[in-house]
């Protein structure tokens, strides 16, 4: 696939005068290359800058706070599932388990008590009523502090890659505050390119739009991509909408690595394409084509608008009417009729 691109109409100017002059014959025809007009409908290219991520990210933390007594990876580090990561300092945490753990057996042995004390009339039902609820708060105490107890050691959730991480061992930590972001490579979900674009980019997108992405890192490798997901509301600091490509076959692609994203929005105007050789005297949007007449022996020159460049094509939306074919080699050496013979 061709890398689309911008460039600006000053540059037109002088992509379309470097060559040399053309050869004339014995009389005053020049000799000129043609092309034709290409009708079409098409959208304005959206080109941003983004990074490359996992399809897949979670950010870990623990359930409660504590002191953290170590993490055992680092940015950058593989991971396999079920591998343990980091853990909080265990000691009152497992005090508290172990007090939970106590007072549940010991509600237990109330309330069997309690029981067999009503057998026997010396309790009413409502003090057996008041052991029964006892002993179920202390069994629902216990399990909560077992399951605070199994989430003070972060285990990683799949196998993947340590993407971040936020925080150091004896540093005492809140709940839920993320200690480290894993990348996960076991969704098969491949990875994906994140970009920021201004809400007018943003809007004229939809999901499955088609990309092209291109990394320095990666001069020959050119991978395609759709639009998987827009954001919804704008990010408060940079006022930008944050959206995701979907990386076709990404494989060897490393987190964090920095690329250009070509986005195709569907849809678009009515355009008609001419090569960036005919366009010539830029200035700002207006320029000048020279089109072939109907007999295919006389240059006519024509003021366009241009829209947008698409790869080595360019956009024009007016000024192009009734013409079928356009003038490039030599066109920059030609006046307003002047007699033409376009080579073979």
């Amino acid at each position: 696939m061709r890398t689309l691109r911008y460039l600006t109409l000053a540059t037109l100017v002088g992509c379309a005068q470097s060559g040399a002059e053309p050869p004339r014959g014995t009389t005053d025809t020049a000799i000129v290359r043609a092309a034709p007009v290409i009708d079409t409908v098409l959208a304005r290219p959206i080109v941003a800058t983004g990074t490359v991520a996992p399809a897949d990210e979670a950010a870990l933390g623990f359930k409660i706070g504590g002191v953290i007594e170590r993490i055992a990876v680092d940015a950058g580090d593989a991971v396999r599932a079920g591998q343990t990561l980091a853990a909080l300092d265990l000691r009152e945490i497992d005090a508290g388990l172990a007090k939970a753990r106590s007072g549940a057996a010991k509600a237990d042995r109330d309330l069997a008590r309690a029981r067999r004390l009503y057998a026997d009339s010396v309790v009413t039902l409502a003090q057996l009523q008041d052991a029964e609820t006892a002993a179920e708060v202390a069994r629902a105490d216990l399990e909560a502090a077992a399951f605070d107890r199994r989430y003070a050691v972060i285990v990683a959730p799949a196998g993947g890659v340590v993407l971040r991480r936020s925080a150091e061992p004896g540093e005492n930590i809140a709940p839920g505050a993320p200690v480290l972001v894993v990348g996960s490579r076991g969704s098969g979900r491949g990875s994906v390119m994140e970009v920021g674009l201004a809400d007018r980019d943003a809007v004229s997108l939809r999901k499955g739009d088609p990309a092209v992405a291109r990394f320095d890192a990666l001069p020959d490798r050119e991978i395609t991509g759709r639009v998987s997901r827009i954001g919804a509301a704008a990010d408060q600091g940079t006022g930008t909408y944050e959206v995701e490509i979907g990386l076709d076959g990404p494989d060897g692609l490393v987190a964090g690595l920095i690329g250009r994203v070509e986005i195709r929005p569907a849809g678009g105007a009515p355009a008609r394409l001419v090569p960036i050789e005919a366009v010539l005297e830029a200035d700002g949007t207006e320029a000048t084509v020279y089109t072939l007449s109907a007999d295919g022996a006389t240059a006519e020159r024509r003021g366009v608008t241009v829209a947008f460049i698409d790869g080595g094509r360019v956009a024009i939306t007016r000024g192009l009417e009734g013409a079928t074919r356009v003038l490039t080699d030599g066109a920059a050496y030609l006046d307003d009729g002047a007699s033409v013979r376009v080579a073979p």
